[in-house]
């Protein structure tokens, strides 16, 4: 005798993640405009801050619609495509503002001239591995998934996430700190700390899918 059929999801339920996804993206265009619109400079100490804020309510809604996704039995192919690609916009754009011009205002040199100080402790080439992580991840898994295998995320990728989007607002808060008035520090050490810290978790979440795939291509063999 078969079971019997499962019940339909409410319609709420069905679109509730899939709107909340859409909403980190928009979220995400939020973060860029405040960050974009308002530099890191003194007279603008609370931008950091309050992108930080978006940054931290948007990441907030990556761990509640995968959650109620699966607690609802509702994952869509919309999710399983779009949640990812959300996820990427947003923390990677983020490292990608935190290591532009924005963070590095001119200041001068006591010998004279000028130099570059950067306040986030992002450095161009953080941002190069992180891309350069999430497209060889990307790659071999549509080369290992085009064969029948599967490539599910692991552990090393989910710590690489939460690191990643701990880092991020973590930094943000610093610059704000640090550009104060009357109350500001020098956290551009800790900045680099913490943006060290991302680069060397997400160059690491690396290396678990990279066995994986050598093993799935030796067993395909």
């Amino acid at each position: 005798m078969s079971d019997p059929p499962r019940p339909t999801a409410a319609l709420w339920k069905r679109r509730l993640p899939n709107r909340l996804t859409i909403a980190r993206l928009a979220l995400a265009v939020v973060f860029f405009a405040v960050l974009s619109a308002a530099p890191a400079t003194p007279s603008r100490w609370w931008a950091p801050a309050v992108a930080a804020g978006v940054f931290a309510i948007a990441a907030l809604t990556d761990a509640l619609d995968g959650y109620l996704a699966r607690r609802w039995d509702v994952a869509s192919q919309f999710g399983r495509i779009m949640d990812p690609f959300a996820d990427k916009v947003l923390v990677l754009g983020a490292f990608v503002m935190l290591a532009s011009p924005l963070f590095a205002p001119v200041l001068s040199r006591p010998e004279g001239g000028q130099m570059a100080a950067p306040l986030s402790g992002v450095e161009p080439w953080m941002v190069i591995v992180m891309l350069a992580r999430e497209l060889l991840i990307t790659s071999l898994r549509g080369l290992i998934e085009s064969r029948g295998g599967d490539f599910s995320a692991s552990a090393s990728g989910k710590i690489k996430m939460i690191a990643q989007s701990v880092a991020a607002p973590l930094i943000l808060v610093m610059v704000s700190l640090s550009l104060r008035p009357g109350g500001g520090s020098d956290l551009r050490l800790p900045c680099a700390l913490v943006a060290w810290a991302a680069t060397l978790i997400t160059a690491w979440s690396a290396l678990p899918y990279i066995a994986r795939a050598m093993a799935s291509l030796q067993e395909s063999r």
